[in-house]
């Protein structure tokens, strides 16, 4: 190791992917109706008030889809968040906002295809003991409500607490 090595970078790339998701309202049971951000890959959800390792689960209220988080379905002590962003392009979308006050926990928030949504992660511990939230970005691409199907496009930050969408330059 050099002596300007930093021991707490870590070296990412963007990687946008897509993934689905179906609403805990379908009949059928375990269902991948929730999503973990941190690993990037969609939950089955057991029972509603599941605790785990998720960030978001897809629900259907009023015959519209919808986004609920932990405490949205009454799960308390997440961090994680929801930040309604609009109609913005997602390779646009740079930074997670700061402002605490702007971002979705305890209500549910309707699926818009081609607005952005700003992710807040639930916390975990990073390296070195740290704890941490992981801030990332996503964009519904397709919606069914009637299916009760979700397909949207992501990326999330694997830096600790921070709200930089994009990786350092070299």
């Amino acid at each position: 190791m050099a002596c300007d090595d930093d021991l707490f970078k870590i070296d990412w790339v963007e990687n946008p992917d897509t993934a689905y998701l179906y609403s805990l309202a379908r009949p059928e049971l375990n269902l991948l109706s929730a999503f973990d951000f941190i690993s990037r890959v969609p939950i089955r959800i057991e029972s509603p008030n599941a605790t785990g390792k998720w960030d978001m689960v897809l629900d259907t209220q009023d015959n519209e889809l919808v986004f609920l988080l932990p405490e949205a379905m009454g799960i308390p002590g997440s961090r994680a968040r929801i930040l309604p962003l609009g109609d913005v392009e997602f390779d646009e979308v740079r930074r997670a906002p700061s402002d605490t006050t702007l971002y979705v926990a305890t209500e549910p928030v309707p699926v818009e295809v081609g607005n952005v949504y700003i992710i807040q992660t639930r916390q975990q511990s990073g390296y070195y003991g740290q704890v941490c939230v992981y801030y990332g970005k996503f964009e519904p691409l397709e919606q069914d409500p009637v299916a009760g199907r979700l397909t949207f496009l992501f990326d999330v930050s694997p830096v600790c607490n921070s709200r930089k969408l994009y990786p350092p330059k070299n």
